[in-house]
């Protein structure tokens, strides 16, 4: 592999690391950040002449302890710090696997997960510095996944590295219900990157695979931080079996493929059993919304033909989707299940409500579907004209070209 390939394959897996392992040293998020990019910049440099090391995480870690040393030593006010860290001349000749295992890595991580998604900051600052911190992605390639302007993505990680050192955001596993309520903020942090992924709000993609699967790594590291944390295991859950429908979401020029279309014959069966047997983990541990959420994935998943989807069941578990998190989404989602079980009719009874929710008022989907009630029920002209008023909401081209034909097929 080509040296600046190895260094980028590297800091993809190991920059949550490195940074965690930082910010418990130096106590400053943005900092942990800033040393380990000048220890990435050395990488590059060295790497082409010297050869790939045999730990590369290893020397990341190293190479950034040693700049942060030496930024300790020229400040007096932490100098009563140094006895307990490595010193440079020591880590020039130790074992580079024993520099890593000497701290814990696996609680650094955790706090690092915690601290970048603190509900202080904005879920789009939380999403930017996730991703930028635990991910590895560059500014760049963060505003090309959510087609924003490089600049605004600097400005959202410069803000909420600032944001955390006004607030004195410690480097800390919380405890109790603000545990609870932080793994709510990180857990919709990695929902959010899976669905920007999964049906991209803009551009002309439908899909951006690349985000799916760095939400569904973030997910399982997670799962095995936290192991007991049944909504961990809905959400990863989740995830594996949204994820395993991606190859038949698409047809051969990129134009979407709704659900009851697809080949099933293109689900990916591993991604679906893991997503089962995360399923099963969360439902033994309690569960909540995101295994509610797995649950009615997970019928779709075991059902070999459209045909043979228990619709009846996912009306029922909408029912108890929306009893512990009311949402006009999830009602619009209990509407189509409710009209496959029960027929379009009394779909349109329980979406017709949702006419008048403002949180929906520039939502695509919400006529989109109306207009699919509609067709089944012999009104092709109301429908043609829902169908024209969803594509004149949406942003994504390739969904605005499928409502289009869709419109003009009634």
């Amino acid at each position: 592999m080509d040296p600046k390939q190895a260094v980028e394959a590297v800091w993809r897996i190991e920059a949550g690391r490195v940074i965690a392992g930082l910010a418990r040293l130096v106590g400053d998020v943005g900092q942990a950040e800033e040393l380990a990019q000048d220890a990435l910049v050395a990488a590059l440099e060295q790497w082409p002449a010297e050869g790939v090391p045999r730990n590369p995480g290893a020397w990341l870690m190293t190479t950034a302890k040693r700049r942060a040393i030496d930024q300790i030593r020229r400040r007096e006010r932490f100098e009563r710090n140094l006895p307990d860290l490595v010193h440079p001349a020591e880590a020039d000749t130790a074992d580079f696997d024993a520099v890593l295992e000497e701290e814990p890595i696996e609680d650094d991580l955790l706090r690092l997960i915690f601290t970048a998604c603190h509900p202080v900051l904005s879920p789009e600052a939380r999403v930017a510095l996730t991703l930028r911190m635990l991910g590895g992605l560059s500014t760049v390639e963060i505003a090309r996944a959510f087609l924003v302007p490089d600049a605004t993505v600097g400005q959202r990680i410069s803000r909420a590295k600032k944001s955390l050192a006004d607030a004195h955001v410690p480097f800390e596993l919380p405890v109790g219900a603000d545990r609870a309520a932080r793994l709510a903020s990180v857990l919709e942090v990695i929902y959010l990157i899976f669905n920007e992924g999964y049906s991209a709000t803009a551009g002309d993609d439908w899909m951006r695979p690349a985000l799916c699967e760095e939400a569904m790594r973030l997910g399982r590291v997670l799962a095995g931080l936290m192991p007991a944390e049944a909504e961990v295991h809905g959400l990863v859950a989740l995830l594996e079996i949204q994820a395993s429908r991606s190859a038949a979401r698409t047809g051969p020029s990129g134009e979407p493929i709704v659900l009851l279309e697809q080949d099933r014959g293109r689900w990916d069966r591993l991604l679906i059993r893991r997503g089962l047997d995360a399923l099963a983990k969360a439902e033994a541990l309690g569960g909540g919304t995101y295994t509610l959420q797995a649950a009615i994935a997970a019928c779709h998943a075991r059902a070999r033909t459209a045909a043979e989807t228990d619709w009846s069941r996912i009306a029922l578990l909408y029912r108890e989707l929306s009893a512990v998190a009311p949402s006009p989404i999830v009602e619009l989602n209990r509407a189509v299940a409710v009209s496959m079980a029960d027929g379009p009719a009394a779909g349109l009874a329980v979406l017709d409500p949702l006419a008048d929710e403002p949180t929906l008022r520039n939502y695509h989907l919400l006529p989109s579907v109306r207009a699919d009630f509609l067709l089944r029920l012999g009104r092709p002209a109301e429908a043609r004209a829902e169908f024209e008023r969803a594509a004149s909401m949406t942003r994504n081209e390739r969904e605005r070209s499928l409502l289009l034909s869709r419109a003009a097929a009634c």
